[in-house]
């Protein structure tokens, strides 16, 4: 009979920890996992059926992509208590060869999103914005950015059991550096909070979120990745040199960095539209 209670819940973690995961990866296993015990699927003698039809439940209450992620944490779950038995296959998603033009964030966006920071005296905000777009870093590696790294014009990351080194732009070292000086940053991470420790994900995008009441962009298309994917397409556009970008964004696999490239739908169409194979 498989069971499943909180002590084995926190050996999880512990296991999670031990293997050195990203405390974000840990806490979203953890909140995926949580919401399937509390799931209706649920029952304290746990059978394949159980997991087919909570996987059921999943497919029709979010998106594919979701959904998967939710049962990628189940299923490592089960994994380590042993019910190898129990995993399910994840849902088939179809790769899609164009970005959805209605979540894209363009340039004119972007930058509208500085000026309202600029306007709501948000200079943090405002800096960390471009910071992000400027380097193709995700939201979780800001506290990377040092007062130290300022003067040197490297970042060396550590995330995901990799290591990168990202540069700094001039401009970007000089701005950041003058910040730092108004506000007696003088070691340690650039954006932190008043009491000096780095900013969290969450507040940053409710900062974010927050420009869009006066800038008329689409909530949903602003929050801290779309900056990475902005960075990316930019790049790409401007060097075309994929496998450069790929290690930029510490991608191990070139088709995760496709993702970030590919045309949206209105290039797509505008691209058959060229074949000129209509008579």
């Amino acid at each position: 009979m498989a069971l499943l209670n909180e002590i084995q819940l926190k050996q999880f973690e512990q296991h999670l920890i031990n293997e050195e995961c990203a405390a974000s990866t840990i806490e979203k296993y953890l909140r995926d996992i949580r919401a399937f015990l509390c799931s209706p699927a649920f029952k304290t003698e746990l059978s394949k059926d159980m997991i087919l039809e909570y996987k059921k439940i999943l497919s029709e209450k979010y998106k594919s992509t979701s959904a998967n992620s939710m049962l990628v944490a189940l299923n490592r779950f089960l994994s380590f208590c042993g019910y190898h038995d129990l995993q399910v296959k994840l849902l088939k998603i179809q790769r899609r060869s164009y970005r959805e033009q209605d979540k894209e964030l363009s340039i004119e966006e972007y930058k509208k999103l500085i000026l309202e920071a600029k306007r709501n005296k948000n200079e943090r905000l405002c800096l960390l914005i471009q910071t992000i777009c400027s380097t193709g870093i995700r939201v979780s590696e800001h506290r990377y950015i040092t007062a130290e790294s300022l003067r040197t014009g490297s970042v060396r990351i550590s995330n995901k059991g990799k290591e990168r080194t990202i540069f700094l732009s001039k401009n970007l070292r000089q701005i950041l550096a003058r910040y730092c000086k108004e506000n007696h940053i003088s070691t340690g991470p650039v954006f932190v909070t008043k009491n000096g420790t780095p900013l969290n994900r969450c507040n940053i995008w409710a900062e974010m979120k927050a420009l869009c009441k006066n800038t008329g962009i689409e909530p949903k298309k602003v929050f801290p990745h779309n900056l990475r994917h902005l960075f990316a397409l930019t790049y790409y556009r401007l060097e075309k040199d994929i496998v450069r970008l790929a290690d930029i964004l510490g991608h191990t696999n070139i088709e995760t960095t496709r993702i970030y490239t590919s045309t949206t739908e209105e290039e797509c169409i505008r691209s058959l539209s060229r074949l000129n194979l209509l008579l």
